[in-house]
């Protein structure tokens, strides 16, 4: 695929200058060294020549210019070559950097690209004025030493002819040559700085030599005609003379006055005639290029009304004429960038279809034009215009009639008799009584190549219909059209999607800012104003700093936070603090804010009220932990409605209680509970437990409601231990402060359970009701009979999953139930203080238990014994060495089971 048509002039410069061989710096300053000795021995050999044609310099003569002129023509070519190396050092800074591929500085290429344009006018001075004069005294000097030191006899008129020769015609003409060759060595080397470049800084730009061409055309109708001829005629009277005189001829000076008269009459008038013709042609050529300069400034500034005269047949009438097209398809840009930037304000499809049609008419001096925009998903092609005071839409399919095939297409249709083309609809002129005399029907292409409409302008109001350069001038006009449309459709794009996104702020619960680099608030929704109990005229345009500090500094580090880093920030239930108090509870996402190019624009925060289910979470907290309560929470609520599944419940009491709470009344008695309570429900808390309700003095906990895991059994023993160790803290405090201790009972109960939402429509309580329920309840009871602290049921024994110091307290059926439950007592609460001896008693109990199931009593109360011997405090062996000596006396049925049947709840 070829490129180069898509990039820019500049850029195909730098590639052409990068591509094409040009001299090194070195290389240059070597050719102009060579060009200079190549002129320099032109003009000698010239001046050599010429004398010795003419001169009559005999043998001796020519010795003594060859001796004593060379070392002159040394010094003044090397205080040359000096000069050159001198003048070409800013251009040979310049190459040297382009050379070893670096760029030059603005400065650096400024004074080279100076130097180069200087060059050959400084040469020029320096041919005619230094070399000029070093070359003729280098002549004068070596004749005057010939005439001394070898007597060589120079006449008068042979020094003076041989040096006018070095200064009136060889030095001007080495000064023409060089000059020219120099301008042509250097055009490549600017041409190639001009590639990077083209600019030049304007103290440089003060330093150039500007000579113009009358001078130059002056100096050379001077130099080159004149003076050659003046040097002509003056040898030839000179010879003349020289002549009578060797041949003694009777002839006297008055004799030879005419001949001298009409020579001089001669270079007169061939000199006169050369300076005239000379200055005629120069007024001539500055006379043009004087209009195409004052009509290029008046183009530079702005006035584009400029049209040259063409007055005659040469090279500046092609150049008038190159630049009146010029400029008239320069007016023809301007206007169409003029209809395309009045057209670019107006973003209402309607009216811009409207305005396109007329600018389409204008531009092209025709009748009137259509736009048809095409819809894709119907197939058609459409275009709405006013009609009265409503509004007419047509549409017709894509395929139909000259539009419908341009369209497809692609190809543009320019019609001078539309009436003989098939595709033509003649219909639509019969029914309007319009006459289509010519057409011009193009496609509207968007920049990826797609066809989105097609633009038909009818009647060109000039005789001849629609030429090539009005499809030239329609195609331009084309591509800033569908410009155009697609900002149309563009800003309505955005502008559903502006809407569509403010609805989205104005219905969001949460509340958005936008703040900007500056730290300056610039939106805010409804929610983000009603969170902030503020109005939209004293939020925005306001400094976060100033808003939020300094009772929410947190916001503004938050802010400052992402401004430096980029990354998104979040706070979670973090105070919202007001000076009138009524504080919130927030959560806040602050996020940078880019454009589509991924700019960043400012900061976004999301502030997300939390404050009611704060409240909502603080009450959740007064029935389960926080972790729970959390889980709660983010879950969809589905979680309290009614189910059933496999949970552990834990009920304890406080013995005595009625009694209790006799003797302390009721302000001592709510202070007890209160104090109780708030040792018990923490442990509960501890364990991931929900307390389900206070019964009075009892406590009812569950564990694994509303959610499951392994280590729900654990945790409900873990917590009964803990709740008898805090007791017995409790305790103390109580004896030290003169009250009495406390003793509860604590059942532990497991299995399947309804749990949910229980109650009336106006009071809702989450709790659990089953058999396993009951039996916890029932437990708790039986630990006044068993005289132990904890009992639990063998389904929570095997629901462990930890290690834990139990033993099997009795095989019971309670009250209501056939089925058998062992129930068993947890050991962990217990000190060696409290049960001393353990161990021991618990491997006795265990072992009489075996026995008084297999019916040996007796050897079952060897055990329970040394049980209550081991720990004589130990109230189940007490209970079962009894009812091994009532089984002894009256031993029970043969079916007997060692079932102990509970007789009250």
């Amino acid at each position: 695929m070829d490129i180069s048509a898509q990039i820019s002039p500049t850029a195909r410069g730098l590639k052409a200058a990068r591509d094409t061989a040009y001299p090194s710096s070195r290389q240059l300053l070597q050719r102009l060294f060579w060009i200079y000795v190549a002129g320099g021995t032109a003009g000698v050999g010239v001046t050599m020549l010429l004398a010795l044609l003419g001169y009559e310099f005999t043998v001796q003569q020519w010795i003594a210019v060859g001796i004593f002129g060379t070392p002159g023509i040394l010094i003044y070519t090397l205080f040359d070559l000096w000069l050159i190396a001198r003048h070409y050092r800013p251009l040979g800074d310049v190459l040297t950097l382009l050379d070893q591929g670096r760029m030059p500085d603005p400065a650096t290429h400024s004074r080279g690209l100076a130097c180069a344009l200087n060059l050959p006018f400084l040469s020029f001075v320096r041919i005619s004025l230094p070399h000029a004069c070093g070359a003729a005294a280098t002549g004068l000097s070596a004749m005057l030493f010939g005439n001394w030191l070898l007597d060589t006899q120079f006449a008068v008129w042979q020094i003076v002819i041989f040096n006018s020769t070095i200064v009136l015609f060889a030095a001007p003409a080495h000064a023409i040559v060089e000059f020219f060759a120099l301008s042509r060595a250097l055009s490549p080397v600017i041409r190639r700085l001009s590639a990077y470049e083209d600019a030049l800084l304007p103290e440089d730009a003060a330093k150039l030599f500007a000579v113009r061409l009358r001078n130059k055309l002056s100096y050379l109708a001077v130099f080159v005609s004149t003076l050659p001829t003046i040097f002509i005629a003056a040898s030839i009277i000179l010879k003349l003379n020289l002549l009578v005189e060797e041949l003694r001829l009777p002839v006297s000076d008055a004799d030879l006055q005419p001949i001298w008269l009409w020579i001089g009459s001669a270079v007169l008038i061939v000199s006169l005639g050369s300076l005239v013709m000379s200055v005629l042609t120069a007024n001539e050529v500055t006379r043009s290029a004087r209009q195409l300069v004052d009509a290029m400034k008046s183009v530079e500034k702005g006035e584009l009304d400029v049209q040259l005269t063409v007055t005659g047949t040469d090279e500046y009438a092609e150049i008038f004429r190159g630049f009146n097209l010029m400029i008239t398809g320069l007016r023809d840009e301007v206007a169409m960038l003029e209809l395309t930037h009045d057209l670019s304000r107006e973003l209402h499809i309607d009216t811009l279809i409207a305005r396109i049609m007329g600018a389409t008419t204008e531009l092209l001096d025709a009748d009137r034009a259509t736009l048809l925009l095409h819809d894709p998903k119907p197939r058609e092609l459409w275009s709405r215009y006013a009609d009265g005071l409503g509004t007419t839409e047509i549409r017709i399919p894509d395929t139909s009639g000259v539009a419908g095939d341009v369209f497809m297409t692609g190809i543009t249709a320019n019609l001078d008799d539309p009436y003989s083309d098939p595709r033509f609809n003649q219909d639509v002129d019969k029914r309007t009584g319009y006459r289509t005399m010519n057409m011009l029907c193009m496609a509207v292409p968007n920049k990826s190549g797609e066809r989105i409409a097609v633009i038909q302008v009818l009647n060109k109001q000039r005789p001849g219909g629609f030429t090539a350069k009005d499809e030239t001038r329609l195609m331009a006009f084309s591509s800033q059209i569908a410009i155009t449309l697609e900002n149309a459709n563009l800003f309505d794009e955005v502008l559903t999607i502006s809407n569509y996104n403010e609805n989205i702020r104005a219905s969001s619960s949460n509340g958005i800012l936008t703040v900007d680099m500056d730290g300056i608030i610039t939106t805010a929704n409804q929610a983000a104003l009603d969170i902030l109990r503020t109005s939209e005229h004293e939020l925005i345009n306001r400094s976060a700093i100033e808003w939020f500090e300094p009772h929410n500094r947190w916001i503004v580090d938050a802010i400052d936070r992402v401004r430096d880093t980029g990354a998104r920030d979040i706070s979670v239930d973090t105070p919202l603090l007001f000076a009138e108090g009524r504080d919130a509870s927030v959560n806040l996402k602050v996020a940078p804010l880019h454009d589509q190019e991924n700019q960043v624009l400012g900061t976004l925060l999301l502030i997300e009220d939390i404050s009611n289910e704060q409240r909502v979470k603080a009450t959740m907290a007064r029935f389960m932990s926080k972790e729970v309560a959390d889980q709660l929470l983010a879950s969809d609520g589905g979680q309290l409605e009614g189910k059933s599944q496999r949970i552990s419940i834990l009920f304890s009491d406080i013995r005595g209680f009625t009694g209790l709470s006799e003797s302390l009344g009721a302000t001592g008695t709510v202070s007890l509970l209160n104090e109780y309570f708030e040792e018990m429900v923490e442990v509960v808390f501890r364990h991931r437990g929900i307390l389900d309700k206070y019964i009075g003095d009892a406590i009812m906990a569950l564990f694994g409601a509303p959610f499951t895991s392994d280590v729900d059994a654990d945790n409900a023993v873990a917590v009964a231990n803990e709740m008898m160790a805090a007791l017995r803290i409790l305790n103390q405090r109580r004896i030290s402060a003169g009250g009495a201790a406390l003793d509860v009972g604590i059942g532990i109960g497991t299995g399947e359970a309804v749990i949910g939402n229980i109650g009336s429509t106006k009071r809702l309580e989450y709790t659990a009701i089953g058999d396993c329920v009951n039996m916890s309840s029932r437990l708790e009871g039986a630990t006044k009979q068993y005289g132990v602290p904890i009992l639990i049921s063998e389904f929570t024994v095997a629901d462990l999953r930890q290690p834990a110091k139990l033993r099997e307290i009795d095989l019971i059926r309670v009250k209501g139930k056939d089925n058998p439950v062992a129930v068993f007592e947890a050991l962990d609460h217990y000190t060696p203080e409290i049960f001393p001896n353990l161990d021991d008693t618990v491997a006795a109990f265990n072992t009489g238990m075996r026995h008084y199931r297999s019916r040996q009593f007796s050897v079952a109360q060897t055990y329970f014994k040394d049980a209550l011997y081991a720990h004589p405090g130990d109230k189940p062996s007490r209970i079962f060495l009894e009812r091994c000596a009532a089984f002894l006396n009256s031993p029970p049925p043969a079916n007997w089971d060692g079932v102990w049947t509970m007789t009250d709840k």
